[in-house]
């Protein structure tokens, strides 16, 4: 059966999840997940779960559908036309599909692989979004833009320089900026698709740093194609082999020092991908 978004309903609090005693260390459930564009299927039959606490990273060769998958998480996909998904993925135990997506990309936020603040001031970057959501308090619009911005590990670098554009730091700085805007709208997961691929080994450093701790409060999801990013940030690792499949996940430890799947040694070992 195709999913389509065409029935919406309001995504129930986490309060109401909990009430409901469903499984805490999980936060999104992805099973039989296929994925078209036009004809060609790019993602085959995806069944994984993901904490809802700890870094779990998508790693495996190019072209093997990572970002597809994690597009999948929060729906952009569906800004592709002629792009279609099959199979079941649930989010606090609610459909994902059935969720209207404003709610659901609030709670499933995503940065890019290039940084993209908006052409605003560093403040209105973070206030943006908080401001969609009808906060419009200047007391409590700084709460958060400073909240935000400590918790992307940013705010003693900018707090002087919170008019100034956002074209006006440096690369690494505005990746920082972009995490800060996603986690002022408070998700409860934020998912990466290559962050620090542009960016050099300082602020590669820093934000995997800022991943690794934000990973103490919610459930962070990095595409990545580097394995010594994926064995220094992530608690769990899920490989996909060209293909779309997914062929092994895990805890980061046992997949990269006791694969199951001959395809993850070798490529663990270098000798495709």
């Amino acid at each position: 059966m195709v999913i389509m978004a065409t029935e919406t309903k309001s995504l129930q609090t986490t309060a109401e999840w909990v009430a409901r005693n469903l499984p805490s260390e999980t936060i999104i459930d992805v099973e039989g997940l296929n994925f078209y564009y036009g004809r060609e299927r790019i993602l085959h039959d995806i069944s994984l779960s993901i904490s809802g606490k700890g870094v779990t990273a998508i790693m495996g060769p190019s072209g093997c559908g990572k970002s597809t998958f994690l597009r999948t998480l929060n729906r952009m996909y569906e800004l592709t036309p002629g792009a279609r998904a099959e199979g079941r993925i649930s989010f606090l135990g609610e459909d994902l599909f059935r969720i209207d997506s404003v709610a659901l990309r609030r709670e499933i936020g995503m940065v890019f692989q290039q940084p993209n603040p908006f052409p605003k001031s560093i403040y209105e970057n973070i206030a943006y979004g908080p401001r969609v959501h009808g906060i419009r308090r200047r007391s409590q619009l700084n709460e958060i833009v400073e909240e935000s911005l400590r918790r992307a590990a940013l705010w003693d670098e900018v707090k002087d320089s919170l008019r100034k554009s956002a074209f006006s730091i440096s690369g690494g700085q505005q990746q920082r900026l972009c995490i800060a805007r996603a986690l002022a709208v408070r998700p409860q997961v934020l998912l990466m698709d290559e962050p620090s691929s542009s960016l050099d080994p300082k602020a590669s450093a820093q934000i995997e740093a800022t991943a690794r701790e934000l990973s103490e409060e919610l459930a962070v999801v990095i595409v990545t194609h580097n394995l010594q990013q994926a064995a220094r940030v992530s608690d769990y690792v899920a490989v996909f082999m060209t293909g779309g499949e997914l062929v092994e996940d895990g805890p980061t430890k046992k997949v990269f020092e006791q694969p199951e799947d001959p395809r993850v040694q070798d490529y663990l070992e270098g000798r495709f991908g």
